[in-house]
C-alpha cells in the first residue's frame, strides 16, 4: 500500500463533499440543477506491467454531471415569474453575449425590457405595433408603455326583438324627441378615428302594414331614416329597403354616415346589421348589441401563455400580443459551461442551441406566474454526505496504516 492511493482517495472524497455541499447550499435556488461527482480508477500506463499484476494508483474525478430533471413548479402569482415545464433554457443576453438559464425570476427595467436580477435581457420574438409576432430573429423583449391606438367603428350588429303586438305610433311624423312617434329605441357607443366616443341612437317605428317597421339611426340631433325592415309571418327578418341617403349592404344591413365633431375623420361610414332580429309577440328588447371599434387604452397588466406569448391587457378591454419568449435546447446539456449566477454558456461539447417556441418539437412549455424550484433532494443529499464523509475517513485510515508500516520498517 502506498500513499498515492490514499491521497487520491482523499482528493476524490473531498471533491464529492464539495459537490454535495454545493447541492445543499442551492436547495432553494430557483431553477438549480443538482450535480453528482463521477470518479474513475487510475492505473499506471506502462508496457512492462503484466496485465494480471496491475495495481491501481487510486481514483480521480472524471466529471461532475448535472441532473437536469424537472424541479417542482409552484405558483407565485407574479406576472414575470415564469417556469419551464420540460426541456429547454431561457436565452439571455448581456451586451450581446448570449447565455442560457432555467431561472425564471424576471423583472422590468426602467426602459421596459424584461431582465433577470443580474440585468441580463430575456430574448424572444418581438411583436409589431399591431401585435404580429416576428419569428425571423430573437431580440431582447420589451413591454411597450405606449397607449394602444384606437380603432374607428365600422360595423354595428343589433339582434333585437320588435314586439309584433305593439301598437303603431300615434304620431306619424318621426321625431327623436317625441316618444309617440316611434315604438322602440336603443343606442350604442361607436368610436371615431381619434378614439372619441360617439353615441348612435336607433329608433324603430311599427308601420300600419303588418310585419313592416321603419328604421332610423344617427347621432343625437341628426337621426335620419335608414329605410324599412320587413318580417315574415313567422317573425324572421325577411328583407330591408333603404331610404336615401342610406344604402343597403347585403340583405340585412344598412349603410349610413355620422359626422364626429372632435377633429377625427368625417364623414364616418357605419353599417348597421340587423341579422337575427325578430318580430315575435313578446316585449321589445336587445338580444345582442355590439360594435367593432374601441378607444385608445393603457396597459393594465399582461400574462404569459404556455407557448411563451406575452399578452397585454389594456384599459379599453382589448388584448394584444407584446412578444413571445423562446426556449433553447441542446443535444448535450451536460456539455454546457456553468458560469454561476444560474447562467450557462454554449460549448462545442453541448452542441448548437436549438431555439424555438415553447411547446414545439422537444421544447418544454411555460407556466406564467410560477417558478421552478431547485431539483435538489435534501434527504438523498444528506445520506450522500454521510457516505462521502465515511469515504474520506476510510482513505485517511489507509494513509495512517501506511505510516504505521513505514514506522515498523524504520524501527527494524
Amino acid at each position: 500500500m502506498g500513499y498515492q492511493q490514499g491521497l487520491s482517495g482523499l482528493a476524490a472524497s473531498s471533491n464529492d463533499l464539495d459537490v454535495i455541499g454545493n447541492n445543499i447550499a442551492n436547495a432553494n435556488t430557483v431553477g438549480f440543477k443538482q450535480s453528482t461527482a463521477q470518479f474513475a480508477d487510475v492505473y499506471a500506463n506502462t508496457i512492462a506491467t503484466s496485465v494480471g499484476n496491475q495495481i491501481g494508483l487510486g481514483a480521480s474525478l472524471q466529471t461532475v454531471q448535472q441532473d437536469f430533471a424537472q424541479g417542482t413548479i409552484s405558483t407565485t402569482g407574479q406576472a414575470l415569474n415564469v417556469a419551464i415545464n420540460g426541456n429547454g433554457f431561457y436565452q439571455m443576453s448581456h451586451n450581446g453575449t448570449i447565455t442560457y438559464s432555467r431561472n425564471g425570476v424576471f423583472q422590468l427595467d426602467k426602459n421596459g425590457f424584461i431582465t433577470d436580477a443580474s440585468g441580463n435581457d430575456l430574448m424572444g420574438y418581438a411583436a409589431s405595433s399591431t401585435g404580429v409576432i416576428n419569428t425571423a430573429q430573437t431580440v431582447p423583449l420589451q413591454v411597450p408603455t405606449t397607449n394602444i391606438a384606437p380603432v374607428a367603428t365600422k360595423n354595428i350588429t343589433a339582434q333585437l326583438n320588435l314586439n309584433a303586438q305593439a301598437t303603431t305610433p300615434t304620431t306619424t311624423t318621426f321625431s327623436e324627441t317625441d316618444s309617440t312617434s316611434y315604438t322602440y329605441s336603443t343606442s350604442v357607443t361607436a368610436y371615431d378615428t381619434l378614439g372619441g366616443a360617439q353615441t348612435v341612437n336607433m329608433y324603430f317605428a311599427k308601420d300600419a302594414t303588418s310585419g313592416q317597421w321603419d328604421v332610423y339611426a344617427g347621432q343625437p340631433g341628426s337621426v335620419t331614416k335608414l329605410g324599412t325592415a320587413q318580417f315574415s309571418s313567422s317573425g324572421a327578418l325577411q328583407s330591408i329597403t333603404a331610404s336615401a341617403p342610406a344604402t343597403t349592404n347585403g340583405t340585412t344591413s344598412f349603410s349610413f354616415n355620422i359626422n364626429p365633431t372632435d377633429g377625427s375623420t368625417k364623414p364616418q361610414s357605419l353599417t348597421l346589421d340587423l341579422a337575427g332580429t325578430t318580430q315575435y309577440g313578446s316585449a321589445n328588447g336587445v338580444n345582442n348589441l355590439a360594435q367593432d371599434g374601441y378607444a385608445s387604452g393603457t396597459l393594465s397588466n399582461f400574462s404569459i401563455a404556455a407557448d411563451g406569448t406575452i399578452t397585454g391587457n389594456y384599459s379599453n378591454g382589448q388584448t394584444m400580443s407584446l412578444g413571445q419568449i423562446v426556449l433553447a435546447n441542446f443535444n448535450n446539456p451536460n456539455g454546457l459551461l456553468n458560469l454561476g449566477g444560474n447562467q450557462f454558456q454554449q460549448t462545442a461539447a453541448s452542441g448548437v442551441a436549438q431555439v424555438s417556441t415553447p411547446g414545439s418539437t422537444n421544447h418544454g412549455t411555460l407556466t406564467g406566474g410560477a417558478l421552478e424550484a431547485s431539483n435538489v433532494d435534501l434527504t438523498n443529499q444528506l445520506v450522500d454526505l454521510i457516505t462521502a464523509q465515511r469515504n474520506y475517513q476510510a482513505n485517511a485510515q489507509t494513509i495512517k496504516t501506511q505510516q504505521t508500516v513505514d514506522q515498523t520498517l524504520l524501527q527494524m
